[in-house]
């Protein structure tokens, strides 16, 4: 069974867990804010497939001053009770709707950063083209290695970058179809690779119009072996033991 390294578990009905959970070894539940937090708590406590993360999406309005406080004092007041510090980052897909001011973002991001560091907690960040070279200066700042960019897209600049840093990616079942990320894979080392679904983010081509659950995850593995030349088998092996290890299972 696989493990989905990145998945918004509070956002399904609370009867389709169950059995989201029966196609997985483990999931990575990240949170978007604090009610977020609150609800991803109370599901890992249930279910012991399910591994917290928490923070605040950046593709939204900032919080204010006090409820920023009220949001870290909570991380670290349920430190223990998690896998991760994320998922944050910058808004990359908000920028192109509006304008943005990208200071505040970063400077979140920034102090996310520095929580994770400061907690020893990998951080797990949404951050894309342009982005993750932002990304990268201040991970780099801060001397911050346990980074995982979930959904990555980028330039090969900043692709051999972040191999440089040694930061994993994470694959979504839009490898089925999209050459970007087809490309992506080719172009990572497997060994900084995990799977995931970012469900219940809908997906295209084999996937359109269902449900998206860690079912699909299977479809991606045979894509990147596929890509890296590998039996499918070996390459779930890797990924899977690439995750156990970033994220401590």
């Amino acid at each position: 069974m696989l493990i989905d390294a990145h998945i918004h578990l509070d956002q399904y009905e609370e009867h389709e867990i169950p059995l989201l959970l029966e196609e997985a070894k483990h999931v990575i539940a990240v949170s978007t804010d604090l009610e977020s937090c609150h609800k991803t708590f109370t599901l890992s406590r249930i279910y012991s497939k399910v591994k917290a993360a928490y923070g605040f999406h950046p593709e939204q309005t900032l919080p204010s001053s006090e409820e920023e406080e009220v949001i870290f004092r909570w991380i670290r007041l349920h430190a223990d009770k998690m896998v991760a510090v994320g998922e944050v980052g910058l808004p990359y897909y908000l920028k192109q709707e509006k304008d943005v001011d990208y200071t505040p973002y970063i400077s979140l991001l920034e102090r996310f950063i520095v929580l994770a560091k400061e907690l020893k907690k990998p951080i797990v960040l949404h951050a894309v083209y342009e982005d993750a070279s932002i990304t990268c200066d201040l991970l780099e700042k801060h001397g911050i290695t346990n980074a995982h960019f979930h959904w990555f897209k980028g330039n090969e600049k900043v692709i051999q970058r972040m191999i440089h840093n040694g930061y994993f990616i994470s694959i979504t079942p839009d490898c089925t179809y999209e050459t970007e990320i087809q490309q992506l894979i080719k172009l990572y080392p497997i060994e900084l690779m995990m799977v995931e679904t970012d469900g219940p983010w809908p997906f295209e081509g084999p996937f359109t119009n269902k449900r998206t659950t860690p079912q699909m995850m299977h479809r991606t593995i045979e894509i990147i072996a596929s890509l890296k030349g590998l039996p499918i088998q070996e390459a779930a092996n890797i990924i899977t033991q690439n995750t156990e290890a970033f994220y401590s299972l």
